[in-house]
């Protein structure tokens, strides 16, 4: 499948600018989140091919809505790469427990996404 339409959930209005940019260089149709309410409404507003997840945001963590959306199957088919600045190696393994499919620790290098998302596509 190829990776056209990407959904970045991100509290930090700076992240969403720069990861946005990055993608939309790429030639990507992006939409943005700043929580998993706002995550939720624009996923019933069209189906991403991919989401990008931040971990640390208020409310429901990053953690929680990539477990929730992988249970749902909804979103379950939706693939989710992790990108935090949470850099630890048991962060990466819990994140992928819940069902991401790539993890990026910030700040995020395009390359290494474009890597990611290539491997998806």
């Amino acid at each position: 499948m190829a990776i056209k339409k990407v959904l970045v959930v991100d509290d930090s209005k700076t992240e969403l600018v720069f990861l946005s940019d990055l993608l939309k260089k790429e030639g990507l149709d992006v939409t943005t989140a700043e929580n998993a309410d706002e995550a939720y409404r624009r996923l019933e507003e069209g189906m991403p091919d991919l989401i990008l997840m931040d971990v640390v945001m208020p409310g429901k963590n990053g953690f929680q809505l990539t477990r929730a959306l992988t249970h749902d199957p909804k979103y379950a088919n939706i693939p989710i790469i992790m990108c935090t600045s949470k850099s630890q190696e048991t962060d990466r393994v819990w994140g992928m427990r819940q069902g991401a499919r790539g993890y990026i620790t910030k700040p995020v290098d395009a390359a290494e996404l474009r890597e990611k998302i290539n491997a998806l596509s």
